[in-house]
């Protein structure tokens, strides 16, 4: 399935405004926030930390079979979709970040 396939599948995010990647020592290393261009990844990230209760490598290669043909052209052309690049990185390394959401 494509990318917006399978992002129909998931659950919406209208009550969120962005949501916050802390790393280990709990400082943000990321932020996404509900707009276009962001948004389709708030969905995605907001869905692996509720299933998986943070973004781990279980999570990331969730993350990267939902993006589909995104992720293909992320591994082509490393640093053109740095949310899709987190996540491999992310499954690699065995890392984990924490979410925080902000409500809407």
């Amino acid at each position: 399935m494509a990318f917006v396939d399978n992002l129909q599948l998931l659950p919406t995010v209208d009550h969120l405004s962005a949501l916050d990647l802390l790393d280990p020592q709990g400082q943000v290393v990321a932020t996404l926030h509900n707009q276009p261009g962001q948004a389709g990844s708030l969905r995605v990230y907001a869905a692996l930390a509720d299933k998986h209760g943070a973004i781990n490598a279980a999570a990331a290669k969730e993350g990267l079979e939902i993006y589909a043909e995104h992720t293909a052209d992320a591994l082509a052309h490393p640093g053109k979709h740095p949310n899709i690049d987190r996540l491999i990185h992310i499954r690699d390394e065995g890392l984990s970040l924490t979410v925080v959401k902000q409500a809407a």
